[in-house]
């Protein structure tokens, strides 16, 4: 079995292999990586093929080279990435749109003021939506308005600043089609303007509009983990990383109604289980849930498995990924209703609730009731696992309040400097989450503090880097700046999409230098 660094997950997929159900843990293990198709070099578009690329067979049947099935293979992944957090994008925009009301007025005057328009909500959700039906040859105003003036500058001379986002996505796959684009250098172009797309389109503006919707995350301090689910409860399990979607089930989950309902079942009430980079989001703003029925964060994504193996899930309500497959076998052993809320995330014996601003409270209501029918046929498993504490909710607001000590301590040496750890987890580069862990550590005895947002962030938030546990590993001079701050030496930025804030940030310190 592949290495896993938190305990309490390899306690889980013991148990689970005990009972006989797989894990990608115990699959990774069986399954054949393969070698030429790690490098790119299988060309699987048409049906003359698939045709593999070798020192002896260097042209597939077309006669495409090495250089471009490499091309043309990046380009249609890279689309397919940018087009999944472009539907993020839009559904939140959606969601903005369709709301009587919002959290944070202050952001939603902020973000307006940089698009250059009126400070209202809908016309800002409007704005974002139309700019991503924007066709190919109108360039997207957002990523003019978003981007540095510097590297904007650098952007026109390269000639990347991409159109609508849709349509940059659609012709990214037209180009990576049979007997069309074969120039290595335009679907590397097409790749950078992608890339615009994603960081200011995808990932910023959603990020924003989820702060104007649910709130500004701020600093926090909670305790939380797989020893937090309470077995006596109805646990719902949430996959996914459409934070608007998963509130409308924590809100009709924390009313009394259902609330009522589970404990007329037999249980002791709802609990929503924080799990894959949506848990990590919903858990940045612990302190605007405060009564709600969501316990924190408790699995990032190879985790979710061993998870709802554990006897303790009653459903899984899924929007997106990391929505695994193997979760349909689990289902029918552990009786889970998986319930998807958003077909993107719709996998074999799920049930199709599908979400829609109009309906979203409907929606929600569905999910809960569905999970307390499970819950009553589930088996009581005993509690397990450990609680961890942990300070979240990071943001780049709160890093501007504090720029000139962030500053003042990097320019006395005590901390060396900054690191992002971003992004998922893997079970290739060595073990779940054994790199994520073991470079930190090394970052962290060399005085550089932390910063994490993702998969990556619950890795390290399962392990205790969030808290004084931390300091464990900290250098003498990060150590006494992490303890005069009365914060821990890793910062969790929330979800994978949060690399937006650090970016943010990056560009705030940049001028700011």
């Amino acid at each position: 079995m592949v290495e896993i660094a938190n305990p309490d997950v390899k306690m889980l997929v013991e148990e689970a292999k005990k009972k006989g159900i797989e894990t990608p843990h115990t699959r990774r293990e069986k399954v054949s990586i393969c070698k030429i198709g790690k490098l790119g070099l299988c060309c699987t578009v048409c049906s003359e093929g698939p045709c593999i690329i070798t020192e002896n067979h260097p042209y597939g049947v077309c006669g495409l080279n090495a250089d471009q099935i490499v091309a043309k293979n990046l380009l249609r992944k890279v689309a397919a990435g940018v087009a999944c957090y472009v539907h993020v994008a839009e559904n939140t925009a959606r969601a903005l749109m369709n709301a009587d009301k919002i959290k944070d007025t202050k952001k939603l005057e902020e973000v307006a003021e940089i698009l250059g328009i009126e400070a209202d909500h809908k016309k800002l959700a409007e704005f974002v939506l139309n700019d991503i039906y924007k066709p190919r040859w109108q360039q997207s105003e957002i990523v003019l308005k978003l981007a540095p003036e510097k590297r904007l500058a650098v952007y026109k001379k390269l000639n990347i600043i991409p159109g609508g986002a849709k349509s940059e996505i659609v012709d990214a796959i037209v180009k990576t089609s049979t007997n069309l684009g074969a120039n290595v250098n335009d679907l590397l172009h097409h790749v950078l303007k992608l890339g615009l797309t994603m960081g200011y389109v995808a990932l910023r503006m959603n990020i924003w509009m989820n702060d104007i919707l649910l709130g500004t995350p701020t600093i926090a301090t909670l305790e939380t983990g797989i020893g937090a689910i309470n077995p006596n409860a109805v646990n719902i399990m949430t996959t996914g990383h459409q934070s608007a979607l998963q509130h409308a089930v924590i809100e009709v989950a924390s009313s009394e109604e259902m609330q009522k309902l589970a404990r007329d079942a037999g249980a002791d009430g709802i609990n929503i289980v924080g799990a894959t980079c949506v848990g990590q989001d919903i858990q940045s703003r612990w302190n605007l849930l405060k009564g709600s029925c969501f316990i924190g964060q408790c699995s990032n994504n190879f985790g979710t498995e061993p998870l709802a193996a554990s006897g303790l899930i009653d459903a899984v309500v899924s929007e997106f990924n990391c929505t695994f497959p193997g979760l349909t076998e689990i289902s029918k052993s552990e009786g889970i209703k998986l319930v998807a809320i958003d077909d993107v995330a719709y996998i074999e014996g799920a049930e199709l609730v599908s979400w829609s601003p109009e309906k979203a409270r409907e929606v929600a209501k569905r999910v809960v009731e569905l999970a307390i029918e499970a819950f009553k046929n589930r088996k009581r498993a005993e509690r397990k696992g450990s609680i961890k504490k942990a300070t979240i909710g990071f943001s780049e607001d709160f890093i501007k309040q504090n720029a000139e000590k962030i500053l003042e301590v990097l320019a006395e040496g005590k901390v060396k400097g900054i690191a992002a750890v971003v992004g998922c987890s893997n079970l290739v580069s060595g073990g779940h989450d054994v790199l994520i862990r073991d470079l930190t550590k090394e970052l962290l005895k060399r005085d550089i503090l932390v910063w994490t947002a993702g998969c990556t962030a619950y890795a390290l938030q399962g392990l205790g880097f969030m808290s004084e546990e931390g300091l464990e590993y900290a250098g003498d001079g990060l150590k006494e700046v992490s303890q005069e701050l009365g914060l821990p030496p890793v910062w969790d930025f929330g979800i994978c999409m949060c690399i937006a804030r650090i970016v943010t940030i990056a560009e705030f310190f940049a001028e700011k230098l």
